[in-house]
């Protein structure tokens, strides 16, 4: 039977230690650059191979998170990197850049590519073309649920995560970071603007909602639905936390390896109150059982905090400028974390006094304690524990992993001493000397086998030692070592090897196109009032978000319907279509004229090209950078416009405003904002499906269109929003000026 993988992130060598030695199947890991996590510490070079090393002896894959979007002058480096990493011996690559994907495929054709979530797999079709541009594993979005999974019938295998952290946004379609800080969650620079607090406006009048964190998402935690998911057709359980400690990642690996085998072993899947404790000392910001588990949209966020909240310790009774008098509901240590509750702070607790002011390391449950006020705290709070020393100690007292082998020893007289040692897959045999009789005192089979038990601080423990020798025969003991160790070192370097055969090929770009000399001005319309006027201004492509206006005018033969970011549930028959997402691709490319739209991020030459086999126009990313490659004739750039910032399966309309009522929010005429600390107010849009997030202002990219032409782009788009036919003909009348036309 082929078990369920059980895969975890390590940040460091340390770390990884922890994975390893504690039960993981499977570790994934960031390389110095090109990874979605660039804050991370990431490995060297040096490190790298190690760490392949040491994974490959302990029986461990190793996949590395190669999970960006890559600009057209980082590809050589990029390609170099992945030829270094294929050549260290890694298991498979992360990959999100579609055309990256491809190209490495060509190039390293036997390298094992895993599609990331950021390439935002959540419908069968997306994966069925994954499957045709050579992926070996999807990871599916973690707004999809089990049923939904399962339901998707595929060759490839399946990965999901059961535990960590949560994105809001699906993850690959998040431009919150890029576009306001200029720190890309596509580049792995995401400086977590979900996690912000912000305000809800309905028609510019502040709701009140208990918390102001409306976007901040709680901890994924499976454990207690663990057997549905192993139950499933799922081949891989991953873990989030590639910034977490060593402690948080070897303690979480050894909880879900301890239930994983109790599944196989057909034992029950008990969790203890003391292992949740334990999780919530670690890390969490409340847990939830996540959209895989179909959990709805107030159990997963905690809008009150964006922090670890810590497990409840007690509660503050009394309190003065020197002092913090708590009564505690757990044991609370010296060197203990702690977090005021309602005013978001905390502190180590460096010193610790009874209920009689005395200093003390440790005050016992259901007890007072008083401890420094040193951060002036002026409020009777909820306490909670953050960190827990003598946890992290336990955990801390790590046991080295040892890998089973058994040993076969031949001493007969008069032929040569053999010493083979087995893992049950690689074998290591060594000959020795011709063995004589012995003059004095014989060599036993005690004396043997305690010899070859003399692993030391080898990775190697022995199960098992034949021995078929002779009797009074002389072997010296120093060859029984000399042999061990020989065969020890050989299995050892065996196991530490990659037995994959490293195929490169030469690849050479040979996409093909015919330059194209109009130029065209495209335009997205939300409404008939902005529709009329781009009819009136005669240009060219035309993309309608609403359906129904979409039918009512696609005779015009310049109207195009932009489909939903998620869902493909709808038949379309020579249409002409605005795609938003890889699996309407795949889907709809062959009976429709279609056009990709910028959520498939697009930012080089490649990606470009292999959406082009199946589009007539390719919008580029936002992201995209202007460079020297100057054949993207059928490129589309958004000049002007409303950029689409999030798309998310939470509603927090349905939650904050609703209360989880049946919902009436999408039938009102009611606009409503988030408004960020600096009174910049988000526009929400909602729909039965989606909640989409937009940006407070439009991006203006007329001065520098220069750059774009330069190119060889022949297609400009204007993205409306809410503005009127007044201000949809002041902006079309702006483009034509900068474009000549």
């Amino acid at each position: 039977m082929k078990k369920t993988e059980l895969l975890v992130p390590v940040g460091n060598l340390e770390t990884l230690r922890y994975a390893v030695f504690n039960g993981a199947d499977a570790v994934y890991l960031g390389y110095k650059k090109f990874n979605a996590r660039m804050y991370s510490n990431n490995f060297t070079e040096d490190e790298l191979i190690n760490a392949v090393k040491f994974c490959h002896l302990y029986g461990v894959k190793i996949y590395i998170t190669m999970n960006t979007i890559i600009f057209d002058s980082e590809t050589d480096e990029f390609i170099d990197t992945v030829k270094f990493l294929y050549e260290a011996g890694v298991d498979a690559l992360i990959m999100q850049d579609i055309g990256m994907i491809s190209l490495v495929r060509k190039i390293f054709p036997n390298l094992e590519i895993h599609a990331s979530t950021q390439v935002h797999t959540s419908n069968s079709n997306t994966v069925k073309y994954l499957e045709k541009i050579g992926v070996k594993r999807v990871v599916f979005a973690r707004e999809l649920s089990l049923n939904e999974i399962n339901s998707i019938d595929t060759p490839l295998e399946k990965e999901v995560f059961i535990h960590g952290a949560l994105c809001v946004s699906y993850s690959g379609c998040c431009l919150f970071s890029a576009m306001n800080g200029k720190r890309s969650a596509n580049r792995g620079e995401c400086v977590a603007s979900c996690r912000l607090p912000y305000k809800l406006l309905e028609n510019n009048k502040e709701i009140k909602t208990n918390g102001d964190y409306l976007l901040s998402m709680k901890e994924l935690n499976s454990i207690h639905d663990i057997k549905d998911i192993l139950d499933s057709n799922i081949d891989s359980l991953k873990i989030e936390g590639r910034m977490k400690s060593k402690e948080y990642i070897g303690y979480i690996t050894s909880l879900y390896r301890k239930i994983i085998d109790n599944y196989y072993d057909k034992k029950d899947l008990i969790i203890t109150d003391e292992e949740i404790i334990n999780l919530k000392k670690l890390f969490n910001r409340e847990f939830t059982k996540g959209f895989i588990n179909n959990e709805l949209n107030n159990d997963i966020v905690n809008i009150k905090s964006p922090n670890h909240v810590g497990y409840p310790l007690g509660k503050v009774i009394d309190i003065n400028k020197k002092y913090i008098k708590i009564k505690i509901d757990d044991d609370l240590y010296q060197e203990d974390g702690i977090r005021f509750v309602n005013s978001n702070k905390g502190f180590i607790v460096n010193k610790l006094y009874n209920d009689k002011k005395l200093l003390v390391n440790k005050v016992l449950k259901n007890n007072i304690c008083y401890i420094d006020n040193k951060i002036n705290l002026k409020t009777y709070d909820l306490v909670s524990k953050t960190i827990d020393k003598n946890l992290l100690n336990k955990i801390n007292n790590l046991e080295e992993k040892k890998i089973k082998v058994s040993f076969k020893v031949e001493a007969k007289l008069n032929k040569h001493l053999t010493i083979t040692i087995t893992d049950g897959v690689n074998s290591i045999k060594k000959i020795g000397n011709i063995i004589e009789e012995a003059k004095n005192m014989p060599t036993t089979e005690e004396r043997i086998i305690s010899q070859i038990k003399k692993l030391g601080n080898t990775p190697f423990i022995t199960s098992s030692i034949n021995i078929d020798m002779d009797n009074n025969i002389f072997i010296q003991v120093k060859e029984i070592n000399v042999l061990r160790r020989e065969v020890v070192n050989e299995l050892k370097e065996m196991r530490e090897k990659t037995k994959k055969e490293v195929i490169i090929n030469e690849y050479k770009n040979t996409s093909k196109e015919k330059e194209i000399n109009n130029i065209n001005i495209n335009i997205l319309v939300r409404n008939e009032e902005q529709l009329r006027v781009a009819l009136e201004e005669k240009l060219n492509n035309i993309y309608v978000t609403d359906f129904k206006l979409y039918k009512k005018y696609k005779h015009l033969n310049n109207i195009f319907y932009r489909t939903s970011r998620i869902i493909n549930n709808l038949d379309f028959d020579k249409e002409k279509l605005l795609i938003t997402n890889l699996g309407a691709l795949s889907k709809y490319s062959k009976n429709n004229e279609v056009v990709t739209d910028y959520y498939l991020n697009v930012v080089n030459k490649y990606s470009y090209h292999l959406l082009k086999e199946n589009s007539n126009i390719v919008c580029l990313s936002p992201e995209f950078i202007p460079n020297n490659y100057k054949k993207y004739y059928n490129a589309e750039v958004i000049l002007i416009g409303r950029i689409e910032l999030m798309v998310m399966k939470y509603c927090p309309l349905k939650y904050l405003v609703n209360k989880e009522k049946t919902c009436k929010v999408c039938r009102s005429n009611n606009k409503y904002y988030l408004k960020d600390k600096n009174n910049n107010l988000y526009p929400i849009v909602n729909n039965k499906e989606l909640t989409h997030i937009m940006h407070y202002k439009n991006i203006n990219l007329l001065d520098n269109i220069d750059k774009y032409v330069n190119l060889g782009i022949k297609n400009y788009r204007i993205e409306l929003f809410d503005e009127n036919s007044k201000d949809t003909k002041k902006i079309i009348e702006q483009v034509k000026e900068k474009l000549w036309i």
